[in-house]
């Protein structure tokens, strides 16, 4: 009986051993593609480009192919993903689903040769990562196929009906339609082909409508289109449409081909008229394109459009104005107790914050690393002291940042990065004063390389078009940090230096603009003792004092 007893006490202390296990949560781990590309691929203009746009807040990829590609077997030329994350894919998409890669590659080349990569992407497709959970991804691509007719005395774009396989063009009044000169007749795309090639002959009839085979660049087979050639009926006019910046204007629109259009601009409230350049003008063939230059921020101007000494087209527009930063020169601060100091704030009591720091994660623990300083560049006012600090259980570099600190996220802390901003500037000029010490702290067995060399401040500005705020985690399990190469970036530059200074330096941090016909929504101006601070590495008693924060309009 004792041994029955002793069994089933055995059997039941078994079974809630196992009940405790399976009671332990499985860690969360990320399942992030990192890097996206297909063979074919271009940007939104069909230029040759690998841009590919991952948001990895909402789990999508947006990226944009040429018409070499067939979209319904486009081959994935490299996917990398976190965590060795395993692939899953919708079977019935794949050209061979057996032999669809299960991991992440850098390149075909790391694939066994019998691999196939190709996936029918004519709609979005949702591609799984798993890892202990699943996180899908949904994969968007489209193609640009760049349908092109330009005829002798166009007016205006043609009309191009892809569903029908129709396409309209008008000519002037004067021109002959049973002879017509084609100098571009791209139906099929950059890379298709048109059966018979009008551009081939001198002259073409187009007194009736024509039908056109026309083959994609991809296909053997061909498709009938239909084009149509009218008469234009009255007086043409030369439109036009402008992109304007703080400081210049880009002025685009269609002509009638064969022509070029004299382009003259003011001030709304002068008398004398400034004509562009001819040289300065681009045509090509029904449209042209143009940048007007140094020009005066937030002011009105009136243009005007000629071709052959008439009037054709005119319009105004109002300069962006040359926005400041709120509180750039750093005089303007408050404070307030902390549970383990005083809460140092960039912003005066009672109003509004611009910037923010990480001192409300720093005083949790010890007083502010980020402060107001009275070492200034001229002798007068406040600058910003950031230093980087030991806080007993980690690092902590001073920064600041435009945004806000949200919370704190037990030793970690969540940000808002970006201030709303719509203009243009072309540079941020920054006083800075660095004390640079070896780095002694290494928040990540990936950075131990670094130990030991000079530590470096990290300023940065980069203007964008997020539809909201970027959330910054810095947990290492959720990390999520500013991605200066991130497609929502319009224009961005930086600063790095290892150097210790013992005076202060002004420096101009010019701004690259990557899109230039894109208005930002967002400005994200950062400064760090610690360029790694993010990831908890850098040296203990590095310090960068900051002052004078100005923003140029050249």
């Amino acid at each position: 009986m004792i041994k029955k007893l002793l069994y089933s006490l055995f059997c039941l202390l078994a079974l809630s051993a196992c009940k405790i296990e399976n009671d332990i949560p499985y860690p969360i781990v990320d399942g992030s593609i990192e890097a996206f590309e297909t063979e074919g691929q271009c940007d939104s203009e069909g230029n040759s480009s690998n841009q590919t746009t991952i948001n990895k807040n909402d789990r999508t990829i947006l990226l944009y192919v040429d018409d070499t590609v067939d979209l319904t077997e486009l081959r994935i030329t490299k996917l990398t993903v976190t965590n060795d994350a395993t692939l899953n894919i919708d079977s019935t998409l794949c050209h061979n689903y057996a032999k669809f890669p299960t991991t992440g590659f850098a390149s075909t080349d790391d694939l066994i040769t019998s691999a196939d990569t190709r996936v029918d992407f004519s709609q979005p497709v949702t591609l799984v990562l798993s890892t202990y959970q699943d996180y899908p991804w949904k994969i968007t691509v489209q193609q640009i196929i760049k349908r092109e007719i330009i005829l002798e005395n166009q007016i205006g774009n043609a009309v191009i009906d892809e569903i029908n396989r129709n396409v309209i063009v008008y000519v002037n009044e004067d021109q002959p339609l049973d002879r017509i000169k084609a100098t571009s007749f791209k139906l099929g795309g950059t890379s298709g082909k048109v059966f018979p090639d009008p551009t081939a002959s001198d002259t073409y009839d187009f007194s009736q409508p024509v039908t056109f085979y026309v083959q994609n660049g991809w296909e053997e087979t061909s498709l009938e289109w239909t084009v149509y050639v009218y008469h234009s009926d009255g007086e043409t006019e030369t439109s036009g449409d402008t992109f304007v910046r703080a400081t210049s204007a880009s002025l685009s629109g269609s002509i009638q081909s064969g022509k070029r259009p004299s382009i003259t601009y003011k001030k709304a409230d002068a008398t004398d008229w400034m004509t562009q350049p001819d040289a300065d003008i681009a045509v090509n063939g029904t449209s042209f394109s143009t940048t007007l230059t140094g020009l005066t921020p937030g002011t009105s101007y009136q243009y005007n459009i000629q071709v052959d000494g008439t009037d054709k087209g005119s319009g105004s527009f109002t300069t962006a104005p040359a926005t400041q930063l709120t509180n750039g020169n750093f005089d303007d601060w408050s404070s307030s107790p902390a549970s383990n100091g005083t809460l140092w704030q960039p912003w005066a009591s009672g109003g509004e914050s611009f910037w923010d720091t990480g001192n409300k994660g720093a005083t949790t623990i010890a007083d502010s690393n980020t402060t107001p300083t009275s070492e200034t560049c001229n002798g007068s006012g406040q600058a910003a002291s950031l230093a980087t600090e030991w806080r007993v259980l980690k690092l902590a570099a001073g920064n600041i940042f435009t945004g806000s600190y949200v919370r704190t996220d037990g030793t970690n802390g969540v940000l808002s990065f970006g201030r709303e901003f719509s203009s243009f500037p072309t540079k941020l000029r920054v006083h800075y004063k660095y004390t640079s010490v070896p780095i002694d702290k290494i928040g990540e067995d990936a950075l131990q390389a670094l130990k030991g060399k000079s530590d470096s401040c990290h300023i940065y500005i980069a203007l964008t078009d997020w539809d909201q705020p970027l959330e910054i985690r810095t947990r290492p399990s959720e990390r999520q940090l500013f991605d200066k190469n991130d497609s929502h970036v319009i224009a961005y530059a930086e600063y790095i230096s290892g150097n210790s200074d013992s005076e202060y330096q002004q420096r101009d941090l010019v701004l690259d603009y990557r899109y230039t016909n894109r208005t930002p929504k967002y400005i994200l101006v950062v400064a760090s003792a610690s360029k790694y601070g993010d990831y908890f590495t850098g040296g203990v008693g590095s310090k960068l004092l900051i002052d004078n924060f100005e923003l140029i309009y050249d």
